[in-house]
């Protein structure tokens, strides 16, 4: 174990996988407080609900259809190589198996079901105040299983949108010789902590789901507002601190590379917030707490395809555009009649594209302003295009084959309260409180 195990590296990603694990809890929160107070505990435990489902899901087949050496089509990997985490965490002398760093597999497993924890949880917010618990449940099985598997596959596993020879980046623009035997493809895809992965993917299942499910009840006539403010707030500050664990924690290493993520993801961030409250001011008047809030959430998103590969200058300009573009397109629904409940579309979607298309101009090793040519912007806009395509086909099948369990709850229980409908439960006892 002395050959394989850096101590430090290996203390640094079990505290990132933490704290990754920290941000679905941190995101029941934000989606709480964004909720209305009869609807808070549903949208909480929707949350907490992913955690309970992915966190036995990818231990049985996650990890091996994700990360498996049984490549099928570029698409997944053999759901059954390393079904239970067999032969994925010792070797045959019973060893660790050593990981991405220098430092067991098993911590890479532990940091990767995190990440399908809070992406599968991201898409709840599309749905609030009138999905049932039960069929959500259903859905985030059968969603994790045939969309985030496959797509990290693709992308982190040596899959179709990877940089390995047999990729859609190899096909475009040829390979060249890894230094190790090996061939690559000579322009790579990047990706580094979940543009596509996480963000695109959880914004388009959400639009998909959004139109199939249907509006609340009085969308469009009723003021939908959130019921707790410091609950968005305190949610935010969770996410923005859990965040350091998503993108730092994607270097694989305590080292530069974690440090310059770091940095650009707390750049990016506060950009954001600033993008977003000088389009709220510019626009309304007004610059919100809600609105920090989901600049927060823009700049953390928009950045975490691009951490490793920007400047902390090139940041500022990726966070800022991230913060107006999302602040404007949550907009969009009304528009164009889509209730994106707690706006998963205007925000993880529209700043997951920009962040991911953007490395091609901020790059500063292959984008456009550093000298770099077109390729780099060609190979993200296809993986972004293929995302995209990809889960909106897959979720709007899934969507379809779980109608017969129905999804929505009652008219009644939704305007008398989904936590009393599907839970028995109120976050306020007021009735108590006035006595």
């Amino acid at each position: 174990m002395e050959e394989v195990v850096n101590t430090g590296d290996a203390a640094w990603m079990l505290m990132a996988a933490s704290l990754v694990l920290l941000m679905t809890p941190g995101l029941a929160f934000f989606y709480g407080g964004m909720s209305r107070a009869k609807s808070v505990l549903n949208m909480m435990m929707m949350s907490f609900g992913a955690m309970a489902v992915i966190g036995v899901v990818y231990v049985l087949w996650g990890w091996s259809m994700s990360y498996g050496s049984e490549d099928i089509g570029g698409i997944f990997a053999n759901p059954f190589q390393h079904f239970g985490l067999q032969g994925a965490i010792y070797d045959e002398n019973g060893e660790f198996l050593a990981g991405l760093g220098n430092y067991p597999q098993i911590i890479d497993i532990g940091f990767q079901v995190t990440f399908a924890i809070i992406t599968t949880a991201l898409i709840s917010g599309a749905l609030a105040e009138r999905v049932k618990f039960g069929t959500w449940m259903v859905f985030a099985a059968i969603w994790v299983t045939c969309a985030y598997f496959p797509l990290a596959h693709m992308v982190w596993g040596g899959g179709l949108l990877s940089g390995s020879e047999d990729s859609l980046a190899a096909k475009l623009f040829g390979t060249s010789d890894d230094g190790e035997g090996g061939l690559v493809a000579t322009v790579s895809p990047i990706d580094f902590a979940g543009g596509t992965v996480v963000h695109i993917n959880a914004g388009i299942a959400a639009l998909v789901l959004a139109l199939v499910v249907g509006k609340r009840t009085g969308f469009g006539r009723t003021a939908f507002r959130p019921h707790n403010l410091p609950f968005v707030m305190l949610g935010a500050a969770l996410l923005w601190f859990g965040w350091f664990g998503f993108n730092a924690g994607s270097a694989f290493a305590a080292d530069g590379t974690a440090g310059l993520a770091w940095v650009n993801t707390t750049t990016a961030t506060a950009a954001a917030i600033l993008g977003w409250l000088l389009t709220e001011r510019l626009r309304d008047g007004k610059a919100t707490s809600l609105g920090a809030a989901s600049g927060a959430v823009a700049g953390l998103v928009a950045i975490t395809p691009a951490a490793g590969s920007l400047s902390p200058v090139g940041s500022i300009a990726l966070g800022v555009v991230a913060g107006v573009l999302s602040a404007l397109a949550v907009g969009l629904k009304y528009k164009f009649g889509y209730d994106d409940s707690l706006d998963v579309v205007g925000v993880h979607l529209v700043s997951g594209l920009w962040g991911t298309v953007a490395i091609g101009f901020l790059g500063t090793e292959t984008g456009l302003f550093y000298g770099g040519d077109y390729k780099q912007l060609v190979i993200q806009i296809v993986i972004a295009v293929v995302a995209l395509v990809f889960t909106a086909v897959v979720t709007l099948i899934i969507a379809f084959a779980l109608k017969p369990l129905g999804w929505r709850v009652t008219e009644e229980e939704e305007a008398r309260g989904i936590d009393e409908g599907e839970h028995a439960e109120s976050a306020y006892d007021f009735a108590t409180a006035l006595k």
